[in-house]
């Protein structure tokens, strides 16, 4: 027959092994909703983290066009330097040339009026109207006041006289820096007079004239 102490020591081992027991089958029956639960997320994030389609959103703005450095157009961003002598001497040269473009153009037709006079052109010119260029010393620009585009200021501009190129082989034209419309074009456009700018095409006719003549 057992003693008492070893009745109350195996006991206690009993008691021990059957609460050994109880944590692992409670720790082991929370173990599973616990590792569910934290697969979860996961499983949430990998869904939410699928890759798109490139391409523009309904919310997104349009893209901006490509910009091409070859497109071959270099808009002028501010007036070529000049002296005041040789700003009078292109401007003067322009307004002579265009009052005799636009006298050829009244003589063509009876409705046209031309008027030159203190470096002020007034044509009118139906069924446009009246149209009225000047210089503008203190500005060292040629002014515009169109029927039809309105008020302009016109610098002297001379495009493609570079590094690359030898010094007086650009084009030189009277040109409005807001919208890099020059003054030739607006003038061919609207009245259907052509302006020789630099007066290049005057000066060959008179060296192509026989001296002996």
């Amino acid at each position: 027959m057992s003693s008492p102490v070893t009745s109350r020591l195996a006991r206690a081992a009993g008691r021990y092994a059957s609460g050994a027991l109880t944590r692992r089958t409670t720790a082991a029956r929370f173990a599973a909703p616990i590792r569910q639960q934290m697969a979860q997320p996961v499983a949430r994030y990998l869904a939410t983290s699928s890759a798109r389609p490139a391409g523009l959103m309904p919310d997104t703005p349009d893209p901006k066009p490509p910009q091409n450095a070859d497109d071959g157009i270099t808009p002028a961003s501010q007036p070529t330097e000049i002296t005041e002598d040789e700003y009078h001497r292109q401007s003067d040269l322009y307004l002579n040339n265009l009052v005799e473009q636009a006298e050829l153009l009244q003589e063509s037709r009876e409705d046209v009026e031309v008027e030159f006079s203190a470096g002020v052109l007034s044509l009118t010119f139906p069924p446009n109207g009246t149209y009225v260029i000047n210089k503008q010393p203190p500005n060292k620009q040629i002014w515009l006041s169109s029927p039809l585009s309105g008020p302009k200021r016109f610098d002297w501009v001379v495009i493609g006289e570079s590094m690359h190129e030898k010094e007086g082989g650009g084009l030189g034209d009277w040109v409005y820096l807001r919208d890099n419309s020059s003054l030739t074009e607006i003038l061919r456009k609207e009245v259907g007079i052509t302006v020789d700018a630099t007066g290049e095409k005057e000066s060959l006719e008179k060296q192509s004239v026989d001296p002996t003549e």
